[in-house]
């Protein structure tokens, strides 16, 4: 290889490494990942609207909106599970994982629709550490399992 080539294969080399290094803070906003999705699953995120299909990555501030038909689950990097319902919106206010103390915080908001919940390895570690506010209250996770229900006023 003439060295002008291997100048020019390097330089490309350190390019594509150095845009790899910029992209690492992307994947470590993914807090977990569609598994499950049927009808319209819309997921909000920095004013884009992202039609969701298994395996679509979720982040921290992603708010999630079913439709009339749609329904989604969705597991986290803890191994907690969610599903909702139809004409769900649910927000994904906090999420914060120490994969190897099992600490952190998990906090979700449901506007409207219904939330099944199989908590993970954050509230078992911690059981005050996950919340799911609702337009009346604030519920405190103390159970492995859960449903809640909002109706739209």
């Amino acid at each position: 290889m003439s060295t002008q080539r291997y100048r020019n294969h390097l330089a490309n080399m350190l390019v594509l490494a150095a845009g790899l290094l910029a992209a690492g803070p992307l994947f470590a906003n993914e807090i977990g990942q569609i598994k499950v999705s049927n009808g319209t699953v819309l997921i909000e995120r920095g004013g884009q609207r992202i039609l969701s299909v298994p395996g679509t990555r979720v982040q921290q501030s992603d708010v999630i909106r079913t439709g009339i038909d749609g329904s989604v689950g969705i597991t986290f990097s803890d191994n907690t599970m969610m599903s909702a319902g139809p004409n769900s919106v649910l927000s994904l206010d906090r999420f914060a994982f120490n994969s190897t103390t099992h600490e952190g915080r998990f906090d979700t908001s449901v506007r409207n629709g219904t939330l099944s919940v199989i908590s993970g390895k954050i509230s078992k570690q911690s059981p005050e550490a996950m919340t799911v506010k609702t337009p009346a209250t604030i519920l405190g996770v103390r159970g492995t399992e859960f449903f809640v229900q909002v109706s739209a006023r």
